[in-house]
């Protein structure tokens, strides 16, 4: 028995969940902030759980103030998400949200929840000096977001005919990428402030699997609910499993790329892989370590 070691894992992985309930807390007064755009039928206690379980796992040296920007621009996404798919009825509708978040993006008042949601991370990003440079690429990635999620809305309307080729490169419907550079911004060290433009499509190959992934572990729901889902437009879950399995192996190959000069950058990229994976217990397509 190597009792000290095992300790010493337990003690890390206590001291992780223990950040993700702080992280945790932080989101459910986040949520009260901004009336009725969280609606609890939608919004459960186990959506803030999952969004802190991953941030925290994915960098556990930080602290929970560290962590609010990434786990705050997760859950705007999540809120976009449901106000595209759920509550617009109309391609203007969807027209109107896009061009609110982004003139609140080049510093207009917001006038939605969801916009003085956008307007709050956007300041709080502004806290950080190097922002100013790097305002361009968050906008720049903010509207490709906006962009895939009003595509995203097109084909569910039109009940359009799409490749799987052609889903995977509407990823950024996924929104990760806009959630990873946030946090890179906020949070991250010197060397990935002064490349996020080298990282970005590293972290667009992760948003890629994550994209497919999200589709596996919401299936049953979005049949229910008429979602967008790659499983509804005729794709095998087997073609579905390859094409997860290329993707991985690529973004492990472009991340490992990060791992010198970054350290915790590769790491806290290749565990938004693993751990949202294995917290939805879909692990077949990860390639050995």
């Amino acid at each position: 028995m190597r009792l000290p070691g095992e300790l010493d894992e337990a003690f890390e992985l206590g001291r992780t969940c223990a950040l993700a309930a702080e992280c945790d807390r932080d989101l459910r007064r986040c949520a009260q902030m901004y009336g009725g755009l969280f609606p609890g039928a939608a919004f459960g206690p186990e959506l803030y759980a999952a969004l802190s379980l991953a941030n925290a796992f994915g960098a556990p040296w930080a602290t929970a103030d560290r962590l609010k920007v990434v786990n705050r621009a997760a859950l705007w996404v999540r809120a976009l998400e449901r106000l595209v798919d759920h509550t617009a009825t109309t391609r203007e509708q969807v027209n109107q949200l896009i061009r609110d978040c982004l003139e609140v993006a080049d510093g207009a008042p917001p006038r939605t929840a969801a916009t003085r949601f956008l307007a709050d991370l956007r300041d709080e990003l502004a806290t950080v000096k190097e922002f100013a440079d790097l305002h361009w690429l968050w906008r720049d990635q903010l509207g490709r977001t906006l962009a895939g999620m009003a595509r995203a809305w097109v084909w569910r309307d039109s009940a359009a005919e799409v490749s799987l080729d052609h889903y995977v490169g509407n990823a950024d419907s996924h929104g990760s990428c806009f959630v990873d550079l946030s946090h890179l911004i906020y949070a991250g060290d010197a060397w990935a402030r002064e490349h996020l433009e080298e990282l970005r499509p590293v972290s667009e190959q992760v948003q890629r699997y994550l994209h497919l992934l999200g589709d596996l572990a919401s299936y049953r729901r979005d049949l229910s609910w008429g979602g967008l889902n790659v499983l509804l437009l005729g794709v095998a879950r087997a073609e579905v499993n390859e094409a997860m399995a290329g993707l991985a192996r690529e973004a492990g190959e472009r991340i490992r790329g990060v791992g010198e000069p970054s350290p915790r950058t590769a790491t806290y990229l290749w565990r938004q892989i693993g751990f949202t994976a294995g917290y939805h217990n879909i692990s077949a397509h990860l390639p050995a370590n």
